[in-house]
């Protein structure tokens, strides 16, 4: 295995942290797929490597937590070691770490909800919660994005999807803050997240019990009816139904957030958005997933030996690939650094692609229309009151700290 002599192999250095752009984007140059000996993973950042590994499966394995033989990187504190152990078979059962049949059969049983027809019932109610949250801050001038919008948003959406009882959702609230906005890289973050994960299990147990006898047509019942039918166990149904809170809001943070600083850093782009917002809201959303995606990287176990890139990859042996880089591949995209919402086509990579394309996409994608559209009917410039920006420490999620934005009374 080659190590390019110029290449620094800490993934969570504070400068790879608060630009992955610049550090990955010097590894497709110079290694496109490259061996990072310290954290003993294959790193894909080329746009067509990328495109390739997605479309097959039946090498790279979505099974890692099941599959991988390696210690978890950055390490763990020693004593968590039993904790580390106890949150992989939760990972485990996840339909993101599922593969082919099973894959197959757990994502049937809830391919039904999300299809672009079913998502159009959903959109009102996300119009609604956002006219309300905007409301409440319009008059300010100014909001928390985190804690004012961009997390309340679409936690309000998927309890009504899970149709979680409303005096449980401060709590559930209270559980997702804790799986993804605890430290990442922490040696201790395993502790964190298997109580999260247990607390998170104790709140949907009698949930699922109640929709195995009088289901509805929430998702909760459709995982406990998939249960009667022999696809999920019921492990798998509590393991799903937390895999449905955290990646069901968490794209949709990240993407408000970004989006935001995006459009504040780029304000002629915001102003062309504000021009006509029904016009350029799909194009604005599709080029915010390219130019900072709320998903940085997806991480993938070969079954089988495999060359890519001019590299043979050993079987069992981790693949992580970079869509923050796919997404910037001159390669692939014309003047990629660029934010440019009139950009089309942009076959960007932000929900994955293949079997395992992003189960929620439309979701994510409605409540971002919903949300830049209104946010541009309502505001004028924006400005970024958080300074610095701060990101979180994890190599899969772009995901800020704090962010608070001002802006300009719109011009009627």
């Amino acid at each position: 295995m080659n190590t390019h002599a110029t290449i620094d192999d800490d993934m969570f250095a504070a400068d790879v942290i608060a630009d992955p752009y610049t550090y990955y984007g010097r590894l497709r140059e110079q290694d496109p797929v490259h061996w990072n000996d310290r954290h003993k993973v294959w790193v894909v950042t080329s746009y067509d490597e990328i495109a390739w590994l997605t479309l097959h499966p039946e090498v790279f394995s979505s099974s890692v937590p099941q599959k991988d033989p390696l210690p978890p990187y950055p390490p763990i504190a020693p004593a968590d070691q039993q904790e580390f152990e106890y949150v992989k078979r939760q990972q485990s059962g996840r339909l993101v770490s599922a593969d082919p049949p099973s894959h197959r059969d757990m994502r049937g049983a809830l391919r039904k909800f999300f299809t672009p027809a079913a998502m159009e019932r959903w959109r009102p109610v996300v119009r609604d919660a956002i006219g309300g949250l905007l409301d409440a801050v319009e008059a300010n001038g100014r909001m928390d994005v985190m804690a004012d919008f961009a997390v309340p948003l679409p936690l309000q959406v998927i309890s009504e999807m899970l149709d979680v009882p409303v005096a449980d959702r401060a709590y559930l609230r209270s559980i997702a803050k804790n799986l993804l906005l605890g430290p990442r890289v922490s040696p201790n973050r395993m502790r964190e997240i298997a109580d999260a994960m247990r607390a998170m299990n104790e709140l949907a147990s009698p949930l699922v019990e109640e929709r195995i006898v009088d289901p509805g047509e929430d998702l909760i019942s459709l995982l406990a009816q998939g249960e009667v039918a022999g696809v999920y166990t019921r492990d798998e149904v509590l393991q799903n139904i937390a895999f449905l809170v955290t990646a069901g809001h968490e794209t949709s943070i990240n993407l408000t957030a970004n989006g935001l600083v995006a459009f504040a850093k780029h304000p002629d782009q915001w102003a062309l958005l504000g021009s006509d917002p029904t016009r350029w809201v799909d194009t604005a959303t599709e080029e915010c997933l390219r130019f900072d995606p709320p998903v940085t990287s997806l991480e993938r176990i070969t079954n089988v030996p495999v060359d890519l890139g001019g590299k043979h990859i050993e079987a069992l042996q981790r693949v992580r690939w970079f869509i923050a880089s796919g997404n910037r591949d001159p390669n692939r995209f014309v003047e990629p650094d660029t934010f440019d919402i009139t950009r089309s086509p942009n076959p960007h990579l932000g929900f994955g692609n293949g079997i395992h394309l992003c189960l929620g996409a439309t979701l994510a994608r409605l409540e971002a229309h919903e949300t830049f559209e209104a946010m541009a009917e309502r505001f004028g410039e924006l400005t970024i009151e958080t300074e610095p920006l701060e990101w979180s420490q994890p190599a899969n999620l772009r995901s800020l700290k704090a962010l608070t934005i001002s802006w300009r009374p719109k011009t009627r």
